[in-house]
């Protein structure tokens, strides 16, 4: 993940030292030190310079652990490798002839060791300011490399300490010392050259954004990893035929962003920062989620802030009051309107436009009735934990057994989770449980199973949409977009029982419910024997249609999201 920048080292710091384990368990962040510690008063005490020896391999020991596979952020455990250089110096000092060599390169090492937060600072100032944005300047080079230095400065370390325990080749640790030194001012004048490009690029930001004539920007701020929210918007905002560009507030965005458009991108991330994205000829934002960095935007009063969401659900956040903050909210159907009224949320009906899903429009539709397919295939989409408990709607603590049925009534399964699944190590050990199971049943029974990178990178949501007989999801935009193909689906019941359910998740009177709550199956087989025979709410299912997703013509489906938009421009 790539930091956000200013005010960050320190953090960034406690976080790295922080994420140090032993067999699972969080070591906690003075440990190193205390250990090296244990080593520096053992070397002053000890009879012998051996005294000091298991604890110094400890402490070392335990800096690799934490900088495995070289993820380590400069500026961390600099107190544990100060007091391993002390170590050091004290052996040889009290334990045998001082080498003037060695006396000196524990110096120089502890010197390279203390730059690294002034550094790692000044590295923290070195970040993009626009992408594809004529006039702006050279985009500047990524962050110079912080962990390489601090690798070096703890191969100086580990040097020192086994010339001072050997007592030989002092000569050797002033050399690496040197080096490790001398990579540590280059790697910041290497900083301080960037972050001199970073400032001339800001220096003419306005004026490249004034001459580009935006008429609209777009505004995203989100964790790693959420690139989607914003991607499905992006083909559709680029056929509108005006002059955009991206606004995001962190680096990790910007990265994701600039490889998916075309479009100029620009990171700003702090608040003063935004007065020179707001050119003149700019009409309207939009939005796809409702995160609290919006509100940055939002104070402009001379532009139409629309929000436009990352997909349509029954979910608590898709009635959350904050949607009252846009002068418009674009949302699928009626459906998406009713639900605020439905849960006391109170907006006028002026704040809404429907203006369906543009994504669904490549969505094929059901030609026939699912009993007349002999080996149907089934999408199992579930979705993750949310961020809270009350938005925790996953059934993938239950996925095991609903795709072993599947697999027993003849169904080949294309399972695609949703991205933030991976956020759980609980839920990322259930997705590779199915992933081993439909492994396992494709090499035995040779049925065409759809998992893995096949079916979360390489095919869109509408691609497995396309591929699939049925659907089994969750409470998730997955279900409403499923909607317009017309074939048939269940839902899994997991915040409320399944008597409950539809109640509280109006879209589940479209599907067949599994009731998951408490974490106990049941239903399934009948929920299955509906979804893949006689299919009875295949009606209901084309009413429900309309109401989640607009009553618009399929052949101009997109249109109305494109003719709507283009009111503000």
């Amino acid at each position: 993940m790539t930091a956000s920048k200013p005010g960050r080292s320190r953090f960034s710091g406690w976080l790295a030292e922080a994420r140090t384990s032993a067999a699972g368990a969080l070591l906690p962040a003075s440990a190193v030190e205390v250990v090296a510690l244990a080593a520096l008063l053992l070397a002053a005490v000890g009879s012998s310079r051996l005294w000091a020896l298991p604890p110094a391999v400890l402490a070392l020991g335990l800096l690799a652990w934490a900088w495995r596979g070289g993820s380590v952020s400069g500026g961390t455990s600099v107190v544990a490798r100060i007091l391993l250089l002390a170590c050091a110096y004290l052996l040889g000092a009290v334990h045998g002839s001082l080498d003037p060599a060695l006396a000196v390169g524990v110096a120089v090492a502890g010197l390279a060791v203390l730059t690294e937060s002034l550094l790692a600072a000044v590295s923290d100032a070195v970040y993009p300011v626009s992408a594809n944005l004529p006039g702006s300047g050279s985009r500047p080079d990524r962050s110079p490399n912080t962990s390489r230095v601090a690798l070096v400065n703890g191969a100086a370390v580990l040097v020192a300490l086994v010339c001072a325990f050997t007592d030989i080749f002092g000569v050797i640790a002033l050399a690496v010392a040197t080096a490790a030194l001398g990579l540590a001012l280059f790697t910041g004048l290497q900083a301080l050259t960037r972050v001199r490009a970073r400032r001339s690029s800001e220096t003419k930001l306005h004026a490249a954004l004034t001459a580009y004539e935006p008429v609209f920007l777009v505004h995203w701020n989100a964790p790693a990893g959420t690139a989607y929210q914003i991607a499905m918007w992006l083909p559709y905002l680029e056929r509108l035929g005006k002059k955009f560009f991206v606004l995001v507030r962190s680096q990790t965005n910007f990265n994701e962003v600039v490889g998916l458009t075309k479009a100029p991108v620009v990171l700003r991330m702090g608040l003063n920062q935004l007065d020179d994205v707001i050119a003149p000829s700019l009409r309207a934002a939009f939005y796809v989620n409702t995160a609290t960095m919006n509100n940055h935007v939002i104070r402009y009063t001379n532009l139409t802030h629309i929000q436009l969401n990352h997909g349509d659900s029954d979910k608590v956040p898709s009635h959350n009051p904050v949607f009252r903050i846009y002068d418009k909210n674009f949302v699928a159907g009626q459906a998406a309107i009713d639900r605020f009224a439905a849960n006391g949320v109170s907006m006028p009906a002026e704040m809404f436009t429907i203006v369906g899903r543009p994504q669904v429009e490549n969505v094929a539709i059901a030609t026939g009735p699912i009993a007349s397919i002999a080996n149907p295939r089934v999408l199992y989409a579930p979705t993750w934990a949310g961020f809270y408990a009350d938005s925790n709607y996953s059934s993938l603590l239950v996925g095991c057994d609903i795709i072993k049925a599947l697999v027993a009534r003849g169904c080949s399964v294309v399972f695609r989770p949703h991205p933030y699944s991976q956020r759980s190590a609980e839920l990322t050990r259930e997705c590779e449980r199915i992933r081993t199971l439909l492994a396992d049943d494709r090499r035995a029974n040779g049925r065409p199973h759809v998992f893995g990178a096949e079916a979360e990178v390489a095919m869109t949501v509408a691609d497995c949409f396309n591929a699939s007989d049925a659907m089994v999801s969750d409470v998730s935009s997955v279900v409403a977009d499923y909607l317009y193909s017309e074939k048939p689906f269940v839902m899994v019941a997991v915040s409320v029982p399944a008597a409950q359910f539809p109640e509280a998740f109006p879209l589940a009177r479209a599907g067949y419910v599994i009731d998951a709550y408490g974490g106990r199956l049941q239903g399934l087989d009948a929920a299955l024997d509906d979804l893949l025979g006689s299919d009875p709410l295949a009606t209901t299912r084309r009413d429900l249609k309309k109401y989640y997703l607009g009553d618009i013509p399929a052949d101009r489906y997109a249109q109305r999201f494109l003719d709507e938009a283009s009111r503000y421009l």
